[in-house]
């Protein structure tokens, strides 16, 4: 498990350190640096995944990130023409520090040269298939979708679109969810496509889901229903639906030990489906898997303080970072807030523009308004 983070000469950040929890919720204005830090942990994997880490440098562009070039990477008013990025895991005894050079000369570059790196590292979850990584920007209904056996059997993954969920679930659907604790009570088994729909069911209630594939094609189709209803095609359903089942599905084949990054877990979800979803993602934090997400959704914050106040995951076990935008000498600076939760789903305090733009709108609601 990540226990902290650093970021140095990183984009917005010129010394940033974060501490990480089982559940880590980042939020904040936009622009304000919050998908750099998910980036950050994003470069180093993508890195590694092209063989350039260890030894060479830092992939700046590639299946999961695209920062751009390499003065796109670099805080603008740096002192040391470096980057470091710096990881504190829970099973290392000590820091693991990449540092990669910054030339001004070579500022078009997408590769970074590696100056010193951990030798130690690349063991963790954050290099392996215990990896799932779903972007803002995940697939809407298609009437099929791709089969990729790399991703699916090899890597076990979902893609970071959710673009390989219906493979996925076609191929390990009749395989039990590892994590018993994860179960829904009232699903028909503990086989992952069962706990899947139950799931699921608290998003759409009465939802049932029908895999079919053509590999001589390299398609595969999902299709929806409802009792004893029509199959609806996933183009039938809405985009709620289909945003949805890429996090039920890597939450519920996860394995104690996985890192789980998403980014807007509300996307497209109705307030009672984003308070489950948040509840969901605090009951896998208990579980053994650590999940950092970005959001801009109360409903998904409610639904973890519930999960607190319920007892189904400890308050120390969750992380509030919220990102606030400070000008300074007509330069954006960020800063980080971090909120704590206590055992009754409290949050000790509330900084300008954390969640709370209900209460300022009804501030002004309450107001009387002259005739």
């Amino acid at each position: 498990m990540i226990i902290s983070l650093r970021l140095i000469n990183f984009k917005k950040f010129e010394d940033q350190l974060l501490e990480f929890k089982p559940l880590t919720l980042i939020s904040g204005l936009n622009s304000t640096g919050k998908s750099s830090v998910l980036q950050s942990l994003l470069l180093l994997r993508q890195s590694s995944q092209q063989n350039l880490l260890p030894n060479i440098g830092l992939a700046l562009n590639g299946e999961l990130v695209n920062i751009g070039t390499a003065q796109d990477a670099f805080y603008e008013s740096g002192k040391e023409n470096l980057i470091s990025l710096e990881i504190i895991w829970e099973n290392y005894e000590s820091k693991c520090k990449w540092v990669f050079k910054y030339d001004p000369d070579q500022k078009d570059e997408d590769v970074l040269n590696i100056i010193s790196e951990p030798n130690y590292s690349y063991l963790s979850n954050l290099f392996s298939n215990n990896f799932h990584f779903l972007q803002a920007e995940r697939i809407g209904p298609r009437s099929f979708n791709e089969i990729s056996d790399y991703q699916v059997r090899r890597c076990r993954q979902i893609g970071t679109r959710g673009e390989y969920t219906a493979h996925f679930l076609y191929i390990y659907g009749r395989e039990p969810i590892p994590i018993e604790n994860l179960s829904y009570p009232e699903a028909k088994s503990m086989d992952l496509i069962d706990q899947v729909e139950a799931w699921m069911r608290e998003v759409s209630p009465g939802i049932r889901i029908e895999i079919k594939a053509n590999p001589e094609m390299g398609l595969v189709n999902i299709q929806y229903f409802y009792g004893e209803s029509n199959r609806y095609r996933a183009t039938n359903v809405g985009f709620g639906i289909t945003y949805t089942l890429p996090i039920i599905v890597a939450i519920l084949s996860s394995y104690p030990g996985t890192l789980i990054l998403v980014e807007n877990p509300e996307a497209h979800l109705h307030p009672r489906g984003q308070v489950i979803m948040g509840e969901l993602l605090a009951l896998a934090a208990s579980c053994g898997i650590q999940v950092v997400i970005e959001t801009h959704s109360d409903h998904v914050l409610n639904g973890i303080r519930l999960a607190v106040h319920g007892g189904k995951i400890k308050p120390e076990s969750v992380q509030l970072h919220y990102f606030q935008r400070q000008e300074k000498q007509a330069q954006a600076l960020t800063k980080v807030v971090s909120p704590h939760i206590n055992r009754s789903g409290r949050i000790d305090k509330w900084p300008d523009g954390f969640f709370d733009e209900w209460d300022k709108s009804l501030e002004v609601l309450l107001e009387p308004v002259e005739e």
